[in-house]
């Protein structure tokens, strides 16, 4: 366990704030820290820190996507969709995240951090434009209602995005934004600020929901636990504050890096248990 002289409480709180900044920032991909900083912070187990991790997310998530809301560039359907499909999908990954050993649990967390961080650069350098198709996305926006065209196509690529994301939420306790954020802009047009509050609006219901479960079989994080909570939180609200006074693409970089270094860290660990 790192930093061990600092008292626990005061660490949490430290960490909590540096996962909400992150995800306040970026929007996604800052949830992906919260287990790490559990457990190199902390000294927790990946079964243990996931869902007081995901609490975490969930609830920055959900003060972050109210500023979505009020601006109104969050798809109510799509993200309840998403959300509805991903909270059932979410107990097959704690159901798979409690029986995988634990260096399984981390190097599929290790190997998700690399993808997040991978794209996150390319996307910063203009590389993740190379993702998207030339043909027209699926999911498509209705130049005369600015609302998406519902199809069953429409319904089973977004149905699909929520199952992943709520099965990645389960089994590694992260938001799910890593997942949604690049999908829908590979498979809709939707403009990257409401995919942003889209994507808050959806990990904080998918959140919700798992977090809703593991509770009901005897989770509770403790006084630390909620402590890297009002971190997360605190860390959104001043995340969302400075975010549109930064340059993007160089935070996307170093978040990029950053995640690298720490998934290596990850990946090490696994090895070495």
């Amino acid at each position: 366990m790192i930093f061990q002289t600092l008292d626990p409480t005061l660490l949490a709180a430290l960490l909590g704030g540096a996962v909400g900044v992150v995800l306040g920032l970026t929007g996604a991909g800052g949830g992906i820290f919260a287990v790490p900083a559990l457990v190199f912070g902390l000294g927790w187990g990946v079964p243990q820190a996931g869902p007081v991790a995901l609490l975490a997310v969930g609830a920055s998530a959900a003060v972050g996507s109210a500023q979505g809301l009020r601006a109104g560039l969050v798809r109510y359907r799509a993200a309840a969709l998403m959300a509805a499909i991903g909270v059932a999908m979410a107990p097959l990954g704690t159901f798979a995240a409690h029986r995988l050993p634990e260096p399984w649990l981390v190097g599929l967390f290790a190997a998700a951090m690399i993808v997040v961080a991978t794209r996150m650069y390319l996307g910063s350098r203009g590389g993740a434009s190379s993702e998207i198709p030339a043909a027209l996305p699926p999911c498509r926006l209705d130049p005369a209602t600015g609302r998406l065209h519902w199809t069953q196509r429409v319904a089973a690529t977004l149905g699909a995005i929520g199952a992943v994301s709520g099965f990645a939420s389960g089994l590694l306790g992260v938001g799910g934004g890593f997942v949604i954020v690049p999908a829908l802009r590979r498979y809709s047009d939707i403009t990257v600020h409401g995919i942003v509050a889209t994507s808050l609006f959806v990990i904080a219901l998918i959140a919700a929901g798992t977090v809703a479960n593991a509770w009901w079989h005897g989770m509770h994080p403790g006084n630390v636990g909620w402590t890297f909570v009002a971190g997360a939180i605190a860390g959104m609200i001043g995340g969302r504050r400075i975010a549109p006074h930064l340059p993007a693409s160089r935070l996307q970089q170093l978040f990029a890096i950053l995640m690298f270094v720490v998934a290596l860290g990850m990946l090490d660990k696994a090895v070495g248990a």
